[in-house]
């Protein structure tokens, strides 16, 4: 037995005389947490989210390389396949589109050079070969003669400022200006519209963020535009310093811009141990998390590679504990875990799975999701889908609030469930595609932190204590779920 094993042994026979006994006279305290290790989740965590994964980007090799890791340290800990075909994966296919690299664009008989010059913010099929009405301001937008004419005017700030302390704020502030304006100008009929940047924007630009990263265009599953920019007309971003010769009376466009479509396979992992009840086994508890993250990309400080460590390896790790923990002393129901792919993309694959599940919809009786879990203040923890309107099961939740007081130990932020927060937290992770489905639906998260989509997620930079104090939240909370009399309660549809 390794030294720090004893310690651990000991504080986990302290902790189980004390926990209290259930209403029911039983005991509450689950009996597995000895089969979750701080050094499993640091070993995994290390070798999920190293350069050797390069980040994981959604329908790349680095993104299938990693799914199959995931399945290969899940049968490794005795879970069984629970995807397609009797194997580990449901794969599934995405949409992607993107602008041609051979369109062209000429304004006032100057080439501009795509992704330099020029952004096309969406891939479209357009030729122009238009003179370019000038718009000083947004009054002008009432002029006549918009209707089948290319407009050109600089970029208007949005009229709800995103406060400047988000996260993403540079990406926030174009999309949500462009949506303003450009949706104004093509209900006046424009045929196209130039943008003019101003500083913040070329800024985003030019730093290349990965939202703001017109260049990898547009990813979907059957054409469901609800988390891409979308504007539906064509609009080319310009450098501040263009303003000028867009303003002249006789300024002129000629344009050729393709778009390329293409078919990727993406990929959900999808695991399962078995329950032990006769008839509580037909029914399923879901964990969920995603495996992907945002690839390569803009260096900062000499790194490319984006490799996702609390985003979402943290979850990984945790799920593959928790299923070695059920492992070891199955539940009542059944555990159902699935890993999806391609979130950062639009929560495409939880969105899949919630279409084409693998059991049947009716015996899910709870999805317990996570997503960044291993970061900030050691003591303090978010919780979402636990307050109306977002709350879907009050049974779900109070499970959640009862296993803190077993295993978590933590202070509960749930101020990031409002409907009101700025950052809209709950929508951004792939509970929702099930609370879509009008399943009982909880949340596990601890949050934004500076190194949020950045290189700077790494391993190195984890609170690992926390990440095993989370673990355990998560498990205590499903172990809770997966042996009660009876299944959470829907308390109706969340929103």
């Amino acid at each position: 037995m390794k030294k720090w094993a004893l310690p651990l042994l000991l504080f986990v026979g302290i902790q189980l005389k004390a926990q209290p006994p259930s209403k029911n006279g039983k005991s509450d305290f689950p009996p597995a947490f000895t089969a979750i290790l701080q050094h499993d989740l640091h070993d995994d965590l290390y070798r999920l989210a190293s350069n050797t994964f390069r980040g994981r980007r959604a329908c790349t090799i680095d993104e299938l390389n990693g799914a199959a890791w995931i399945a290969e340290q899940a049968r490794k800990a005795g879970l069984q396949p629970a995807g397609d075909n009797g194997t580990y994966f449901q794969f599934f296919p995405i949409q992607r589109a993107v602008v041609d690299e051979k369109s062209s664009i000429q304004i006032n008989n100057k080439n501009f050079v795509l992704w330099k010059d020029a952004w096309v913010t969406e891939p479209i099929d357009v030729n122009l070969d238009n003179n370019i009405m000038w718009l000083s301001s947004i009054a002008d937008t009432a002029k006549p003669g918009i209707n089948g004419s290319v407009v050109a005017m600089k970029i208007l700030p949005p009229s709800s400022m995103p406060p400047s302390w988000m996260s993403l704020w540079g990406v926030r502030y174009v999309f949500a200006a462009l949506e303003q304006q450009v949706g104004l100008l093509k209900k006046r009929g424009a045929k196209a519209v130039i943008i003019v940047a101003d500083s913040i924007t070329d800024a985003a630009l030019a730093n290349n963020e990965h939202e703001v990263d017109f260049e990898t265009g547009s990813y979907e599953i059957d054409n469901d535009h609800r988390y891409t920019l979308n504007l539906g007309l064509p609009v080319i971003l310009v450098h501040a310093n263009e303003a000028t010769g867009l303003q002249q009376p006789n300024a002129t466009i000629k344009a050729g811009i393709k778009s390329n479509h293409f078919t990727y396979p993406s990929v959900n992992v999808v695991a399962k141990v078995p329950g032990t009840d006769i008839n509580l086994k037909k029914e399923y508890l879901l964990y969920s998390g995603h495996h992907d993250h945002e690839g390569v990309g803009q260096a900062i400080a000499g790194d490319s590679i984006w490799n996702g460590a609390d985003d979402n390896g943290s979850v990984c790790v945790a799920l593959l504990a928790i299923g070695r923990a059920f492992t070891k002393h199955p539940a009542q129901r059944s555990v159902l875990f699935v890993w999806h792919g391609s979130e950062e993309r639009g929560l495409i694959g939880s969105r899949w799975y919630a279409a084409h599940l693998t059991v049947r919809k009716e015996d899910i009786v709870a999805v317990i999701n996570g997503d960044m879990i291993g970061r900030n203040n050691p003591d303090s923890a978010a919780l979402l889908g636990v307050t109306r309107p977002h709350r879907n099961s009050k049974d779900l939740a109070d499970a959640a609030f009862r296993a803190n007081q077993i295993a978590g130990h933590f202070k509960i932020d749930t101020s990031w469930d409002s409907p009101n927060h700025p950052e809209f937290w709950y929508y951004r992770s792939d509970h929702v595609s099930y609370v879509l489905q009008g399943i009982p639906s909880i949340y596990f998260s601890t949050l934004l932190h500076r190194d949020y989509h950045t290189p700077k997620d790494e391993p190195n930079r984890i609170d690992y204590p926390k990440l095993k104090r989370m673990t355990d939240w998560m498990y205590a909370t499903g172990w809770l779920v997966a042996n009660a009399p009876k299944r959470p309660a829907l308390d109706g549809s969340a929103r």
